[in-house]
């Protein structure tokens, strides 16, 4: 189980992100943020894992706190932690057989780390990886050479060389159309039933977030003013949709307004 408590992160600029914030997620979870652009989704995420450090509060994962780790436990525990970026964050230049294996770095010494060096069954467990994601027949070309559904696929399988036990997904479809954004949720959903990953995603359309959330929250201004299963979120009454997103905002058919989320 994921427990956030009392959650605050201040840039050194002065922009408070995240204001006391508090929730859980629990095993096997397919959790899905929203909010506005600027409403703390990202920074959220990435607390979480500690790529950024909060300002206050408790991240607690399996029982361990994840803020008062140090670099050795963190590393430990980031090797179960995966992570999906919004414009996929491959090395354009290297192959996606490459790109992959980059996600067992943490399972290797620190030299090994520095010289991609990787056992035999590492290339073995990217393989099987790609085939997962449909894509083993690109292993070998350069990760530019394939299109965007394909590398954020890469992402995916990068993330799953962790053998994480949750993934973490910030805006992982904003960069594709929507048969690519179902089929790359797909694959998610596939790995957060048969495999019991935990995902927390941060999505923009409401379509996607009743189609695929088990449960949602929605911060505004870096605070929780939202939480529902998939079915309250279905039923969202107008002031709770401008509680989240402001009274100007509107509902619209297939998504939501200010840039979709």
């Amino acid at each position: 189980m994921l427990e956030v408590k009392n959650l605050t992160k201040v840039y050194d600029d002065g922009t408070v992100a995240l204001r006391d914030l508090s929730f859980e997620v629990q095993d096997g979870e397919f959790l899905i943020i929203i909010g506005l652009s600027g409403a703390g989704k990202s920074t959220l995420l990435r607390c979480i894992n500690r790529l950024i450090e909060p300002t206050e509060g408790q991240i607690i994962w399996n029982g361990i706190d994840v803020t008062a780790a140090s670099s050795e436990q963190l590393r430990k525990i980031r090797r179960h932690i995966g992570m999906i970026f919004q414009h996929f964050n491959l090395v354009k230049r290297s192959s996606v057989l490459t790109n992959v294996l980059a996600g067992r770095l943490g399972y290797v010494s620190p030299w090994g780390s520095l010289i991609h060096h990787f056992p035999p069954e590492a290339n073995q467990l990217a393989m099987r990886a790609l085939e997962r994601l449909g894509i083993a027949d690109q292993a070998h070309k350069r990760a530019d050479e394939l299109s965007g559904g394909q590398q954020q696929r890469v992402g995916v399988a990068r993330a799953l060389m962790q053998d994480p036990h949750m993934i973490l997904a910030d805006e992982p479809v904003a960069s594709l159309d929507p048969v690519l954004a179902h089929s790359l949720l797909g694959h998610l959903e596939r790995l957060n039933q048969e495999d019991g990953i935990t995902i927390l995603c941060t999505l923009h359309y409401l379509d996607l977030i009743q189609r695929y959330a088990s449960r949602v929250i929605g911060l505004r201004d870096g605070e929780l003013v939202y939480r529902g299963s998939r079915e309250d979120i279905r039923s969202m009454t107008d002031e709770e949709f401008k509680e989240i997103y402001g009274e100007e905002a509107e509902r619209v058919s297939a998504g939501l307004t200010d840039g979709g989320i």
